[in-house]
């Protein structure tokens, strides 16, 4: 619907340590951007701009179900 291409599969340690950014998501916590991996900074220490593009898309989707 957003034109996000998005696929799932299985990955390493290695690949979290060489992102460009990274997020978790839970029922509560919606989205979550993950600023540090292992003590290492991920986005620069800051959210990516995809996790912020996602953030916003959520919400939007959470404001429209609930006829905000």
């Amino acid at each position: 619907e957003n034109g996000i291409p998005s696929f799932e599969r299985d990955f390493t340690t290695e690949h979290v340590r060489t992102a460009d950014e990274a997020f978790v998501t839970g029922t509560f916590a919606g989205l979550t951007p993950v600023v540090e991996y292992d003590g290492e900074p991920m986005s620069g220490g800051a959210r990516g701009p995809m996790a912020e593009r996602l953030q916003n898309l959520y919400i939007n989707l959470v404001r429209r179900e609930a006829g905000a």
